[in-house]
């Protein structure tokens, strides 16, 4: 049986923690290195129903993309979410790790995820890494242009449901073909300049100053629509993709979590006209 410790290495083979970005938290949160491990659990998020889950299952090793302690805390009491998680995962004898922004870079990362989910050829990062297809985001072309309306279409059925669907920014009838895209929070490119070239920009998690001031610039200059995703499903997406590589690396079990983790349970809208109503309420 491989050990925690194996299981690290394989992990840092497949998504190494040199391409983290400096403010991250990667790599191993408890546990214990020279425990066996068998069975690994993947999922989004360290929350108190992952971490049951987790347990449940059997499981020895969580591996999640969002690290639980990102942020510093002064406590892990129990009456803390934080510290309910560690403590459901020590009692349970599974390890926790983290897989985050090292695993957003890599070739089949979050982002090539998403690309390659809906379509998008002749891919490259938009902020590219040390080597060839390695970097953050994706840009590519679809094998023929199609309607804004159509793309978030699209972007819909690819995703697990939530209660937001998408937002978008943009004529419902205006073509697109060059799609730039982050998975996951990506306001932080939206001066890229592959961004800026797009016929539309996808990622989640956009604040409105940032997203209208965009907007009115891109109506000046011809510039990219916006389609704002949930952050969780985006990111989900990579799950399946991780375990398969996971399995073939280190010849273990490897589970996907189907909790939905995203923070939003329900949308309340108004009616309006179509298309508007149509794409703006996917998935509400």
């Amino acid at each position: 049986m491989p050990t925690l410790r194996d299981l690290q290495a394989v992990i840092e083979s497949l998504w190494p923690a040199s391409g983290a970005e400096s403010w991250d938290a990667v790599g191993l949160v408890s546990g214990d290195p020279d425990q066996g491990v068998e069975h690994v659990h993947l999922a989004v998020d360290a929350v108190p129903d992952t971490a049951r889950e987790a347990v449940a299952v059997g499981a020895d090793l969580l591996l999640t993309h969002h690290p639980l302690l990102l942020r510093g805390v002064t406590t892990v009491a129990e009456t803390t979410a934080k510290g309910s998680v560690l403590a459901t995962l020590i009692r349970g004898a599974c390890a926790l790790l983290a897989a985050h922004t090292n695993a957003d870079v890599v070739a089949t990362g979050t982002s090539a995820v998403l690309a390659d989910r809906i379509g998008l050829t002749e891919q490259r990062p938009l902020e590219p890494g040390a080597s060839p297809g390695v970097g953050l985001g994706r840009v590519g072309v679809l094998a023929e242009p199609i309607t804004l309306g159509a793309l978030a279409r699209r972007i819909v059925d690819v995703l697990p449901p939530t209660a937001t669907g998408v937002r978008v920014s943009g004529a419902y009838d205006q073509p697109v073909r060059t799609v730039a895209l982050c998975a996951g929070a990506g306001d932080s490119l939206l001066g890229n300049p592959l961004v800026q070239a797009a016929d539309v920009y996808v990622t989640s998690d956009l604040r409105h100053h940032p997203a209208s001031e965009f907007r009115e610039q891109a109506a000046l200059a011809d510039g990219p629509a916006l389609i704002d995703t949930s952050h969780w499903a985006t990111e989900w997406l990579w799950l399946d993709v991780a375990a398969a590589e996971l399995r073939r690396a280190a010849g273990v079990r490897v589970t996907v979590s189907d909790l939905r983790t995203d923070p939003w349970d329900f949308a309340v809208l108004p009616n309006a006209p179509a298309p508007t109503t149509e794409h703006h309420s996917e998935g509400a």
